[in-house]
């Protein structure tokens, strides 16, 4: 069982964007030795909390001060972007630390609406856009010489077909892997058609978790990918040595979802002991529905919450996530974390 890492590169109140990005950098060296396999960074924009917002340049601070660990995108929001320019970035990535990237896709704007328009390239954008775009960013990956075998598939042959005297450089003929990220069936279903591993957003949309893996599995394809389906999903750890202390560090991030769901989103928050309890019962209800697949407790607490976890979905990976004010409790948390996941396995 692989262990993994999502960090939102928290801006937290009092402290910028630096801040957050030297943070992330640090955590991500605390990971590579607790021996985390990878470490994603996910593209936000218009967000006061996230600093993550230009990913691959992240990424790139990441990989610089890292020697080992897989560094990644979870994801790049691909309506953002023409396919080429991800090729590009990526495969830069990829010639300045081989076999250490990973890009993960999602087609959601990881955003407002106001700021969606700001930066789609397209605001003609359909559900069917983003297959399209998908299998085009693949194209661009293969080699020269290199047979169109990924899925056989009349989309891929088109876009193959469509695209043939366009190069990304760097990127033709890098092998950077390709993930399908998602929080419905959408996701799963496009993951198992072209044959790519596949990433479910369970640390904060969690309804559809066993139904998209159930579909994914059963709807996958062979591809020169893959010969079998492999399915990640993301598991929130606030983890302590008390279960007061872990229960305030939580605090954190439910102010911040209750402040997103306002449409107020704030740097991230300082904890506050019983913010919970403080809060009217539709707000309890709504954040015990969206942190469903959490952990806030101590060691043996999360030993039995990750191994049910695990039984239940039958994952091939966890990637596991926390927004934690305090550096020093965070780097605790992980550190917890990557214990219980070397005794599990």
């Amino acid at each position: 069982m692989k262990f993994s890492l999502l960090d939102l590169c928290p801006i937290c109140e009092g402290k910028t964007a630096r801040d957050a990005l030297t943070e992330s950098l640090t955590l991500a060296q605390l990971a590579e030795r607790e021996g985390y396999t990878r470490y994603w960074v996910a593209e936000h924009h218009n967000m006061p909390g996230i600093a993550s917002a230009a990913t691959s340049v992240v990424i790139a601070h990441l990989a610089q001060g890292t020697t080992s660990i897989r560094v990644g995108a979870g994801g790049i929001m691909l309506p953002n972007h023409a396919p080429l320019q991800v090729a590009e970035q990526f495969g830069t990535l990829e010639s300045l630390y081989p076999g250490r990237i990973d890009l993960g896709l999602g087609r959601a704007p990881g955003t407002d609406g106001a700021t969606a328009r700001a930066l789609r390239r397209s605001l003609h954008s359909d559900e069917g856009q983003f297959p399209q775009d998908v299998v085009e960013l693949l194209h661009y990956f293969i080699s020269a010489n290199e047979a169109v075998a990924l899925s056989a598939n009349n989309l891929m042959m088109s876009a193959a077909a469509g695209r043939g005297r366009v190069t990304a450089v760097p990127g033709q003929g890098l092998q950077v892997p390709v993930w399908i990220l998602g929080s419905s069936l959408f996701g799963a279903q496009l993951a198992a058609k072209l044959g790519l591993p596949y990433a479910f957003a369970s640390h904060f949309a969690p309804a559809q978790l066993q139904a998209a893996l159930a579909s994914y599995r059963q709807h996958f394809q062979p591809s020169a990918y893959l010969d079998q389906p492999y399915a990640m999903a993301v598991y929130n750890v606030f983890a302590a040595d008390t279960q007061a202390e872990a229960d305030t560090m939580v605090s954190s991030v439910q102010q911040s979802f209750v402040n997103l769901q306002s449409g107020d989103p704030q740097p991230l928050a300082p904890p506050v002991e019983g913010y919970l309890q403080s809060l009217p019962v539709a707000n309890q209800q709504l954040l015990q529905q969206a942190m469903r697949y959490s952990t806030v407790g101590d060691a043996d607490l999360l030993a039995r919450d990750l191994a049910a976890f695990i039984e239940t979905t039958q994952v091939d990976e966890i990637m596991l996530s926390a927004m934690i004010f305090d550096n020093s409790a965070k780097h605790q948390s992980f550190r917890i974390a990557a214990d219980v996941m070397r005794a599990l396995a």
